[in-house]
């Protein structure tokens, strides 16, 4: 099994799970979700997410997901999952709290190591 994942507001989860799928943030502006690996997102938490509470991250079983998973990086950098096209709530296997500590960083849930 392979789990990309997802960091995102704890609400937008909640009305994903009434219309069975999910758009994020950037599906209509950039064409694609963005995911992670379980090595990347603590790094991507914690540049893009400091401080900011009521977040979850959706662990996402790659190979249930049905829109096109492109692995995609800035030239030779790291590649990061790319999902393009609206998720299908059936392909997450897990929901985490995600909250950061009182220093504003992030540290990774224990059920993801």
């Amino acid at each position: 099994m392979n789990i990309i994942l997802h960091i995102t507001k704890r609400e937008q989860w909640k009305e994903a799970q009434s219309t069975k799928i999910y758009r994020g943030d950037t599906l209509d502006s950039e064409g694609f979700i963005h995911c992670s690996t379980p090595q990347q997102v603590i790094k991507v938490a914690n540049n893009f997410f400091r401080y900011q509470t009521g977040l979850v991250i959706l662990c996402i079983e790659s190979e249930k997901v049905e829109p096109e998973i492109r692995y995609e990086g800035l030239d030779a950098g790291e590649q990061f999952p790319h999902i393009y096209g609206a998720l299908n709530i059936s392909a997450v296997v897990r929901v985490l709290d995600f909250e950061p500590g009182e220093d504003g960083l992030f540290t990774l849930p224990a059920e993801i190591e």
